[in-house]
């Protein structure tokens, strides 16, 4: 559905509308041409909220994130530039969209505007022409599209409801979805999260009006917008009843660099990492179980992707890395046994650890190699955690994937953490010593923990297994995330 611009015809009609609602407005907002609205900067005039939120986010900081053009750097090199704009119509798709850059080698010397992913880019958006690569097909227009299908109208600019903006829609998960998935010109499916979303049961169409989710379902905005009450703008005149959506974007990655300036960027990226972990905190949980076995004892460590509503973690999977640590100590503290213990500046990938469980993708050439160049990827192997298929209790206990770990002796203790890094310390590496990667983004690269998942089992802690099989006794992340075998 597309609502048509609405525009009053003249700035003496705006303020005669604001007066009747009992307002004196002390400015009328300026008519913006079209180059104008294509800057942030234009937006954050009235609308400064947003673009405060917008500006701590990875779509801002996209096309100046120094892995990205690490990454870019090296595919033009190592291809002779078949990549072409593989990776730039994304990470800065206005640019591509006026004939800025063609392989985005060139964008240091672009405004910042043009760099990104940007208010005017995703407000232009008139339909979705694909389920991956950014086929989004834009006006190139003044009209800016939203949710509101009665919005007041400004002199800034035009404006029109669009379905694509509207959380109850399914066509927004669309919009989201067909960037947020990445295939490489071999086929490689490399980037998921849409398709993922797609297969679980938050995307459920409801079956008696399909172009809505189910009751059951979420779209991408549910989770990655979140909705409040207020003001939508920031003029006089403006109702403060509508449904304000956050423009944070919350995902896994923060930015590495200060942007956009050494004054600002420390704070956005706090702020940005406070609601990460916000996010975490319902992402996934665990089980923790210790059986004895004769004078020693299995461990068995269970994960659940318990509400991200795509795989866990998603998006880049060949470069994400998250990992069980897991240490058994006896009654003097000693360390009985360890896995995925690493330092904060050690690369879990190269650790020497047959019992490792790292959730990650791999992805393979042509020629069935391994290679992290995404360039010549041809095929995926997965196992990130999966979101449930079906809604209710059956779906859900097919999600929960699970460890086992055998230790000589009998422990008095046992500690356990789900970690993450967003990018591989290896990958960081890869790029230093080609020379396309400041080593000063390696330092700055970040370790989360799930705190949901940080447990500690004690026999006097821990509740016995009630299942079919004996998994010994268990602690959990919560009495209502714990995994069915167990009971």
């Amino acid at each position: 559905m597309f609502v048509e611009p609405r525009r009053l015809p003249a700035a003496a009609t705006l303020l005669g509308l604001l007066a009747g609602l009992g307002c004196t407005p002390e400015v009328t907002p300026p008519t913006y041409d079209l180059e104008a609205l294509r800057d942030p900067e234009t937006c954050a005039e009235c609308h400064p909220v947003h673009h405060r939120e917008w500006l701590g986010s990875m779509h801002a900081y996209a096309g100046e994130d120094p892995v990205f053009r690490a990454m870019n750097a090296k595919a033009q090199r190592e291809s002779n530039g078949e990549i072409g704009d593989f990776c730039v119509n994304c990470h800065a798709p206005v640019a591509v969209e006026l004939g800025l850059t063609q392989d985005g080698l060139n964008l240091d010397t672009l405004p910042r505007e043009v760099q990104g992913v940007t208010c005017w880019f995703c407000h232009q958006v008139e339909a979705v022409e694909g389920t991956h690569n950014n086929p989004l097909r834009l006006a190139l227009n003044a009209v800016m599209r939203g949710d509101v299908l009665d919005p007041l109208a400004p002199e800034a600019h035009d404006v029109a409801q669009s379905d694509l903006f509207d959380r109850n829609r399914m066509a927004s998960s669309a919009m989201c979805g067909s960037c947020h998935d990445i295939v490489t010109p071999d086929g490689a499916h490399i980037e998921r999260t849409y398709a993922e979303w797609q297969a679980t049961f938050y995307g459920d169409p409801d079956p008696d009006d399909p172009e809505r989710p189910a009751l059951y379902g979420l779209t991408c905005n549910n989770c990655h917008m979140n909705k409040t009450t207020g003001a939508i703008a920031d003029y006089p005149g403006v109702r403060g009843d509508r449904s304000r959506h956050s423009h944070m974007f919350v995902g896994v990655d923060v930015a590495v660099t200060d942007f956009p300036d050494a004054e600002l960027g420390p704070v956005l990226r706090a702020e940005q990492l406070a609601a990460i972990e916000e996010q975490r905190k319902t992402s996934v949980c665990a089980s923790l179980c210790v059986r004895e076995d004769g004078p020693g004892a299995e461990l068995t460590v269970w994960l659940h992707n318990e509400g991200a509503g795509h795989s866990w973690p998603s998006g880049a999977g060949a470069d994400r890395r998250a990992w069980v640590e897991l240490i058994a100590r006896d009654d003097a503290e000693a360390v009985l046994y360890s896995s995925g213990v690493v330092t904060e500046d050690q690369a879990i990938a190269e650790l020497d650890d047959p019992d490792l469980w790292l959730l990650r993708d791999r992805v393979f050439d042509t020629s069935g190699n391994e290679t992290h160049d995404f360039w010549n990827a041809a095929s995926v192997e997965s196992n990130l955690l999966p979101a449930p298929e079906n809604f209710g209790g059956a779906g859900d206990a097919a999600t929960w994937r699970s460890s086992s770990y055998v230790v000589d002796s009998i422990p008095a203790r046992v500690n356990m953490r789900l970690r993450l890094r967003p990018i591989g310390l290896e990958v960081l590496e890869a790029l230093v010593q080609s020379g396309d990667l400041d080593p000063a983004v390696v330092e700055r690269a970040s370790t989360f923990d799930v705190a949901p998942t940080v447990l500690e089992w004690t026999p006097e802690t821990a509740t016995a297994s009630t299942g079919m099989v004996d998994y010994g006794s268990c602690v959990s992340s919560s009495p209502g995330c714990g995994a069915p075998a167990l009971k």
